[in-house]
């Protein structure tokens, strides 16, 4: 046993920690965790848990379904909102099968597989996400869809009356390491927004996923449900992931060049240039169900159109004023459904491409996107993201360099995934065809 795994058990007795979570993530992005009693805490930091992954979506068929939780020592946190006497701690777990090998479905591991493709390059990718999402009445143990305020953009109580949850969730998340920047009441009716602060792509995807339980977690104390699907009500703002993401090289912002125009190097240039030529396909990953769709339609601050400016909101890549060691690029497509390991492993590998192959972007585009006419928009060459979880699907099996860097395992599991939600909701009949036509014919 080494020196740090010694110091980690001492302190895990310190806390009084009775249970610890090792949790991993599916192909889909759903949490799952199996619960250890804190004696077994040393053989999960160094022999690994043995688990059943057979039963977990995207993992492993049942005649090979043994798999092994190995603990990150980094990753451990007490879990603020259970019970203080007998604490329960949380470790973030990589998969491993037989042999010892890194398990190619873990979606922790695929990201981790790209970050060292970019190591290698002598960069490092940080990623930084605004995750939006909604407050809901629960009515009878169930999630419904009845807000839980009516207040609008920075509202506060008594327009805000979910002030007291947010509160909590900031709190605890700043108890559990985050460095919160802001939080505030979102556009729509109870939708909220929490911002924390960036880091490496992978401390940031092990962050989205504490932020999306413990947000849920929290709610429930409430008696509210806290829902991250992308468009939960048609004819208001849908809930959105922009994510800034930028380059460092030897501890430096490699997107920030004094002497250049807009103050952006051809380092950041290549990144926006290699995000863009891969949007199509990135979008299958970034927005990966049927509802994500609903969201990226012209009018409702989604972005839909393939481009990127310094100055508007309406463009797929935006470029904050901040420069210096903040010069980033968001890229605003991604909802907080998604997979936050795939999503940035698919943005990083996208931007390496641009990187190695110096693909210069396009002139950026300052005009509202959304006034321009579809003749307009022709003309400038501006190409819109997919339509639906078909099409995006099919573009990302044509991008080799997205699914060289997701690896055959994922790939596969998210063509079964595609297909199985594509043809059910296609045979399903939905309630606007029956307001719409019922009556009539």
């Amino acid at each position: 046993m080494s020196a740090d795994v010694a110091k980690l058990l001492k302190k895990i007795e310190a806390d009084n920690v009775k249970f610890i979570r090792l949790q991993f993530t599916d192909v889909p992005g759903m949490p799952k965790n199996a619960a250890i009693p804190a004696a077994q805490a040393e053989k999960s930091l160094t022999e690994g848990t043995w688990f059943d992954g057979s039963s977990i979506e995207g993992f492993t068929r049942i005649e090979e379904s043994d798999m092994l939780l190995k603990a990150d020592p980094a990753s451990y946190t007490i879990l603020p909102w259970r019970p203080q006497e007998g604490k329960v701690a949380r470790f973030m777990s990589d998969v491993y099968t037989y042999g010892n090998k890194p398990f190619e479905g873990d979606p922790r591991y695929v990201l981790k597989k790209v970050m060292a493709e970019a190591a290698k390059m002598g960069y490092t990718f940080n990623t930084g996400p605004e995750l939006e999402f909604f407050l809901f009445n629960l009515v009878d143990g169930k999630p419904t869809t009845q807000f839980v305020d009516q207040g609008c953009y920075f509202d506060l109580a008594p327009q805000d009356r979910a002030e007291d949850v947010r509160r909590e969730i900031v709190l605890s998340l700043a108890s559990m390491g985050f460095e919160i920047e802001m939080s505030h009441h979102e556009v729509a009716a109870s939708q909220h927004e929490i911002d924390f602060k960036y880091a490496d792509a992978v401390t940031t995807a092990d962050r989205v996923m504490t932020f999306k339980f413990a947000t849920k977690a929290i709610a429930l104390k409430y008696g509210l449900h806290a829902s991250f699907m992308a468009k939960p009500l048609a004819g208001i703002n849908g809930s959105g992931m922009h994510t800034h993401g930028s380059l460092a090289k030897n501890g430096k912002n490699a997107f920030f060049d004094a002497n250049a125009p807009d103050g952006l190097s051809d380092v950041a240039l290549y990144y926006i240039g290699g995000l863009l030529k891969h949007a199509k396909a990135i979008t299958r990953v970034a927005n990966p169900t049927i509802n994500s769709y609903k969201r990226l339609v012209p009018g409702y601050e989604a972005p839909c159109y393939i481009s990127w400016s310094t100055t508007n909101r309406s463009a797929l890549i935006r470029v904050p004023a901040a420069r210096g060691n903040s010069t980033r690029a968001e890229f605003r497509s991604p909802d907080p459904m998604c997979n936050p390991y795939l999503t940035f492993a698919c943005m990083l590998a996208a931007g390496l491409d641009g990187v190695k192959n110096k693909i210069m972007p396009p002139d950026a585009t300052n005009a509202n996107i959304y006034h321009l006419s579809a003749k307009e928009r022709k003309k400038m060459k501006i190409d819109m993201l997919p339509g639906s979880l078909a099409e995006s699907h099919q573009y990302l099996l044509k991008d080799q360099v997205l699914c060289d860097a997701l690896g055959p395992h994922i790939v596969e599991t998210l063509s079964t995934i595609a297909e199985a939600e594509t043809d059910a909701f296609r045979l399903a009949v939905h309630p606007w065809e029956l307001d719409r036509y019922l009556a009539t014919y």
